[in-house]
């Protein structure tokens, strides 16, 4: 099997809104390293997907026909090879013209040849040529430039270029098993260097990633794989002894897990999440940990339908969103979501708010989360939910990092470091 072809096939469905990158099969027959290379093509593909696709609307003669998607993805990872890899000019582009005949487009071999060769002699000149298109610049589609530079006009390119980067690594230490200082050592023992997480108190971000096989203690519980944003959930709430806590929209169970480590004691940590195979993760990941908690498959802004009546004393809803705020994890974001989807979300995201409301005791508190970067998902929900609801009182989040909004806070997505995420604690007036 050619991992070239594979990935060209691939990124077409994903052009197509067949399918995601969370969807790449294991291609369990392949060696290693083209396992590597399939992966490493099929995410640079996506991250880097605009930037070359103004480069083959300079290249190509004329557009190519729909049916000819998989050419069209074909060259996209030729040029992603040539320009941001360390494969030889020489090699990346014989075997990407040579995938063609395999994908059994021999027509498209000279078309193909002609194309990377073109770019590779070019490439200062197409660099210069396009340096204000900001959508080349940045590699993402122009309505999402303009969203972040009219969200953080003082933030956007560090935004956009922390984008693209490769995500970091990080560690969330189950407490239940130790503590951070003694995992840190058992790491470097194993010889995966890493430091402590400014903000997270249970966070550790390796140097570079491993497979979690490899990870001390990994298959006992000792830790979990958790971005540094997601960790500040548990934290946030404050789950005591004797508590009856909710995790509207849990999977893959991470946060479900992390309330669990951080309070032992909890009177019940019910999950829920809308889908079952979703939820089958939570099962898996809970098994590994050791923990358990109530988990049922239902629509957390339908109480009707799963609640028992006993209100809880707090509510994590970890929100659906646009995800923009992790898009170097899923760079297919930048191919998949439109604008008209942002207003779409915050309807489900208003649902879900007021849906659950009821289900908050007096004086209970509701941690509202997304891992969007777009204010309408994000500050101007809460502000909307909050006017709607007079018992709903917005609760200061007097924390070091983020920046620090009217209503909640914002992390941004940070080169090295944590995800984009959004926090806002609101609690139930007596």
């Amino acid at each position: 099997m050619n991992p070239r072809v594979l990935a060209a096939r691939f990124l077409a469905e994903i052009l197509r809104g067949e399918k995601s990158l969370a969807a790449l099969p294991p291609y369990s027959q392949l060696t290693p390293p083209d396992r590597a290379l399939l992966q490493e093509l099929c995410y640079g593909g996506c991250r880097f997907y605009h930037r070359h696709e103004t480069l083959l609307r300079q290249l190509l003669p004329k557009p190519l026909k729909g049916k000819d998607a998989d050419v069209q993805a074909l060259m996209h990872l030729g040029l992603y090879q040539l320009y941001c890899t360390r494969v030889p000019d020489h090699a990346a582009i014989g075997a990407t013209v040579e995938a063609a005949q395999t994908l059994k487009k021999p027509w498209a071999k000279g078309l193909i040849n002609g194309v990377l060769r073109n770019a590779q002699r070019r490439r200062e000149e197409f660099n210069q040529e396009n340096s204000d298109d900001l959508q080349h610049r940045y590699s993402h589609p122009q309505w999402l430039v303009e969203a972040i530079q009219s969200a953080w006009p003082s933030y956007w390119q560090e935004v956009l270029f922390a984008n693209n980067q490769h995500p970091a690594f990080t560690l969330r230490v189950n407490r239940r098993c130790g503590d951070r200082d003694t995992y840190l050592q058992r790491l470097t023992l194993s010889g995966f260097p890493g430091e402590a997480t400014p903000f997270a108190p249970d966070g550790i971000t390796l140097s570079h990633a491993v497979p979690v096989q490899q990870l001390p203690g990994f298959a006992d519980g000792a830790v979990s794989v958790q971005d540094e944003a997601a960790q500040l959930a548990a934290t946030l709430l404050h789950p005591a002894p004797g508590q009856r806590v909710l995790d509207a929209c849990c999977a893959p169970g991470g946060k479900t897990g992390h309330l669990l480590e951080c309070e032992p004691g909890l009177a019940e940590l019910l999950a829920l999440d809308v889908e079952e195979p979703r939820m089958m993760r939570v099962r898996d990941n809970l098994a590994r940990l050791g923990l358990t908690a109530t988990l049922k498959v239902a629509d957390a802004a339908q109480p009707d339908d799963w609640w028992d009546g006993l209100p809880f004393d707090r509510i994590l809803l970890d929100a659906p969103c646009s995800a923009t705020g992790v898009i170097r994890r899923h760079p297919d974001i930048k191919l998949l979501r439109r604008p008209s989807d942002i207003d779409k979300l915050a309807a489900v995201q208003q649902q879900l708010l007021r849906g659950l409301w009821p289900t908050l005791k007096p004086g209970g508190q509701l941690l509202y989360a997304t891992c969007s970067i777009l204010p309408r998902e994000n500050e101007d929900q809460i502000a909307e939910f909050v006017a709607a609801t007079p018992d709903a009182e917005p609760l200061p989040l007097n924390v070091p990092w983020g920046l620090a909004l009217r209503l909640g806070r914002q992390l941004l997505p940070r080169e090295g470091g944590h995800d984009g995420f959004y926090y806002a604690l609101l609690r139930k007036r007596a």
